[in-house]
């Protein structure tokens, strides 16, 4: 019995890293939106020739190819035994279109892990980000749990540290709520269809990859027991 996952959570909530090391876990494939827009671009294939077309223009591709891209890879053979879903559906709209297209390809989304966070430490996670300026080394520290050795120096290289222009507070703050105003009504829809598991993200990423496991074997007990 397969099992699709979807994970959701705010910038600064460690999707990426938990993405990386539950995909490997649970011998599921971790699909990112962003790396399949780029690999259906490269590939030459027609969905992918279609989402050139907007992101040459510079515009936004349209949740329609979106979809199509992803139900391509997940009809993948590598996504019999199920998949990790990251960066897509981000809002309810994309969910409605995800849900009509997996049952189109028959499969379905059996639970999703939402990292819940709060703004206080999204902004600092984010806000203590340093990044090395020498793009050859992009060598990153942050100030709290990787700090370099001599302050805003990098370690690897010697070339000066500097602050992303999106890590900082204001720009933080104003990405939390886009977040929530494109979420919310996301979150609600999992919550109310029984599919949603929340996982306390606040921790260190050891702690919320415990958590994250431990919330997927409850999800893999009650499918296999069902």
């Amino acid at each position: 019995m397969s099992l699709g996952l979807i994970l959701l959570g705010p910038p600064g909530a460690g999707k990426g890293t938990q993405a990386v090391q539950l995909s490997a876990k649970l011998g599921i494939p971790h699909i990112s939106t962003g790396d399949m827009l780029r690999e259906a671009v490269g590939s030459g294939r027609e969905v992918g020739l279609r989402a050139k077309k907007y992101m040459d223009a510079g515009q936004l591709v349209p949740d329609s190819v979106v979809v199509a891209i992803v139900s391509e890879r997940l009809s993948s053979a590598d996504c019999a035994k199920g998949w990790l879903l990251d960066g897509f559906p981000r809002n309810e709209a994309q969910a409605e279109a995800l849900d009509a297209e997996l049952v189109r390809i028959g499969q379905k989304v059996g639970a999703v892990m939402y990292l819940r966070v709060s703004a206080e430490a999204v902004t600092s996670r984010l806000s203590g980000r340093r990044m090395c300026s020498n793009k050859q080394c992009n060598a990153g520290y942050h100030v709290d749990f990787m700090p370099s050795k001599k302050e805003g120096v990098c370690d690897k290289c010697g070339s000066a540290l500097y602050q992303r222009n999106d890590d900082k507070p204001e720009i933080i703050r104003q990405r939390l709520q886009v977040y929530e105003s494109d979420t919310a009504s996301l979150v609600a829809r999992y919550r109310a269809g029984r599919l949603l598991r929340e996982v306390d993200a606040s921790g260190s990423p050891e702690e919320v990859a415990r958590g994250l496991m431990a919330a997927v074997d409850a999800v893999r007990g009650a499918r296999w027991s069902s």
